[in-house]
């Protein structure tokens, strides 16, 4: 037990029409500053999305869902915002937006390892 970490995360939700403030769960998010760890898991279900809203643009949802990926990883596609320190990179995507994509108030957690802890957020809130 002596391994545990604090972590953070928030759910990923997918909000069509903004000022409707309806929304599907899409993905989580991961972020814990002692393990050096930030990751988030998505899922498309297209079937899901396009009951939920027809009109769904499901290319830019991938694309915008990839980006996130993208700068949680650091990677250079993550542009100036993938250059920042991982806590950096945490907060900005977690801020409050008023976009498609939209992350739920952030939750701390306590874990040994930070993945597994995804996996089973991912399982309880998207899967």
């Amino acid at each position: 037990m002596q391994n545990r970490a604090t972590f953070e995360y928030a759910v990923i939700r997918y909000v069509p029409r903004v000022e409707r403030e309806e929304f599907l769960n899409v993905g989580v998010i991961l972020f814990s500053k002692r393990m050096k760890y930030l990751g988030v898991r998505f899922q498309i279900d297209e079937a899901r999305i396009l009951a939920f809203y027809p009109e769904a643009d499901l290319e830019q949802l991938r694309n915008y869902l990839a980006a996130w990926e993208d700068i949680c990883a650091g990677a250079p596609k993550g542009g100036k915002i993938g250059e920042f320190d991982l806590p950096s990179r945490f907060r900005w995507l977690v801020a409050s937006r008023s976009t498609i994509i939209q992350s739920s108030k952030t939750h701390p957690g306590l874990c040994n390892d930070p993945e597994t802890a995804l996996d089973k957020l991912f399982e309880n809130y998207v899967a």
